[in-house]
């Protein structure tokens, strides 16, 4: 296989870009053939944390299907802060969608009371795994479709809580690198202090994406996009990152690479469930 080559540094060092426009179409046309032709689905439900990903979802799913047929969850706990709410305004106002709030602290806290010793991380999956449940229950009542707000490269870091954030059947920003989500963003007219914020899953107080994984979305982005056109560290390195930024995200991507599958099914015939049963559209 022949490995394109980078004229220089710079260009090496940079994020993937986005033309914002043809995308924004192709993934319009994805989630109407999604939901409404292939499903007979014609409402979508989206958790709204008042971040970027979970905004563009619901910019695109309005373009996709129209304001009043996309129906944003604000689900917040007691210790998320304040500004995810209003941040999630901005989005519903922007774009006059449905909206309800949910609080989920009795939820969580009515099981988290017989694990009192539980650290943060466990806690954090109960209450992302506590939001699939009513985001799920709320596509049940309205008949919509849970649709998912996790970006590529959250996906490929394994910084998401398994059957949580990834559970949706449907992404439509599932492949699109972080900062390819904020071009897409700013395109679309995403309220700009979704795009200026730090990413954080809130789960925690005073918690950052970039804190959490030890480097910076920009550069994860650029490391990940060359891992995934095959170059290899030691190429990475001699590109002009760091030995340590490429070790990081290398062995995030390798220790997290169940995450990012069905679970295992030990194979007992031939006709296996998406091991050997596979459908012509499943190839």
């Amino acid at each position: 296989m022949t490995l394109p080559i980078f004229e220089s540094p710079a260009r090496a060092l940079a994020a993937p870009g986005l033309d914002a426009a043809l995308a924004t179409q192709w993934l319009v046309a994805f989630l109407r053939d999604e939901l409404v032709a292939r499903r007979r689905i014609p409402r979508a439900v989206i958790g709204l944390s008042g971040g970027v990903d979970s905004a563009v979802t619901a910019f695109l799913c309005a373009h996709a299907l129209g304001a009043d047929n996309v129906y944003g969850i604000r689900m917040p706990y007691k210790t998320s802060h304040p500004s995810s709410l209003t941040d999630a305004q901005l989005v519903v106002d922007a774009l006059k969608i449905q909206c309800r709030t949910i609080d989920i602290t009795a939820a969580v806290d009515g099981y988290l009371q017989y694990e009192p010793e539980a650290d943060a991380r466990r806690r954090g999956n109960v209450m992302a795994r506590t939001r699939m449940v009513v985001l799920f229950d709320q596509s049940a009542k309205l008949d919509a479709l849970p649709v998912g707000t996790g970006n590529k490269t959250e996906r490929l870091l394994g910084y998401f809580t398994w059957h949580a954030d990834d559970t949706p059947p449907v992404n439509p920003i599932g492949d699109l690198f972080k900062c390819q989500v904020w071009a897409l963003a700013r395109y679309l007219g995403v309220p700009q202090r979704l795009i200026d914020k730090a990413p954080t899953a809130d789960l925690q107080a005073d918690q950052t994406d970039e804190a959490d994984l030890g480097i910076s979305y920009e550069r994860a982005d650029a490391i990940l996009a060359q891992i995934l056109l095959g170059y290899s560290d030691a190429q990475l390195v001699e590109h002009g990152f760091s030995t340590d930024e490429v070790l990081l995200v290398r062995n995030r991507v390798d220790a997290t690479h169940w995450k990012r599958h069905l679970p295992t099914t030990a194979l007992l015939s031939s006709t296996a469930i998406n091991e050997f049963y596979l459908r012509p559209v499943d190839y």
